[in-house]
């Protein structure tokens, strides 16, 4: 009897194995892995990013939770990143057109809507933010859309 709740604990196991299966990945840029669940792997710092930002206009005060509550790919540890981070991303080499007047630099296996992006850090009423378009690093008060503004969720990568 007990090799029996052995072997079906086994088959159950093997066929859950292969319902819940990994992301497969769909295209690679450089260091960028894309996967087919809407997460990008940067191999160089082993962080993983949402394949595209929020699509609209939205302040610090609410990019935060946007962020925080992120479940792309089906994680739950997502999280704001750090200016640092987000500047790591950047890429001059690279440019990636939003519309018709308006580019950024990054490799193109992650979206954007908007050149400006919110960071976490914060310096009283003041947030960070990073702008693709150039490179700059600024400040705005955490209140501010700023022009453009948008969100994008980072996690600890697999």
């Amino acid at each position: 009897m007990r090799w029996k709740n052995i072997i079906f604990f086994f088959a159950v196991l093997f066929i859950w194995a292969n319902l819940v299966s990994a992301a497969t990945e769909i295209k690679r840029d450089d260091r960028f892995i894309a996967y087919d669940d809407g997460t990008v792997l940067d191999t160089r710092t082993n962080l993983m990013w949402a394949a595209k930002d929020n699509g609209s206009d939205i302040n610090w005060v609410n990019a935060k939770p946007y962020c925080d509550n992120y479940r792309g790919g089906g994680y739950t540890d997502w999280r704001m990143p750090t200016q640092d981070e987000l500047a790591g991303l950047y890429d001059r080499s690279k440019t990636q057109m939003i519309d018709k007047y308006t580019w950024v630099h990054l490799t193109e296996l992650i979206r954007f809507t908007s050149t400006v992006f919110s960071a976490s850090d914060t310096r009283g009423s003041d947030a960070a933010v990073f702008n693709f378009y150039n490179g700059q690093r600024d400040w705005n008060h955490q209140s501010i859309v700023g022009s453009g503004g948008r969100a994008l969720p980072v996690r600890s990568g697999k």
